[in-house]
């Protein structure tokens, strides 16, 4: 595992206001950030549940798109 820092950019507005790319960055650097780190540590948890979030809005956005 990488023992280099990741950063992620929090979003400047709640999830539902961002765009969709903005939505799919923050995706991407949540996904880097959880590979980065130990599976057993503390923040795995706190970005896993951030992530979970994404991907929901994610399916939502689908789910509106696609009819």
């Amino acid at each position: 595992m990488p023992s280099d820092a990741v950063t992620i950019d929090h979003p400047k507005h709640p999830l539902h206001a961002l765009t969709t790319f903005e939505l799919r960055d923050y995706r991407c650097q949540l996904e880097i950030a959880i590979k980065g780190i130990s599976p057993d540590a503390a923040v795995q948890a706190v970005l896993r549940a951030k992530l979970d979030a994404v991907l929901a809005e994610q399916t939502e956005r689908a789910k509106i798109a696609h009819g």
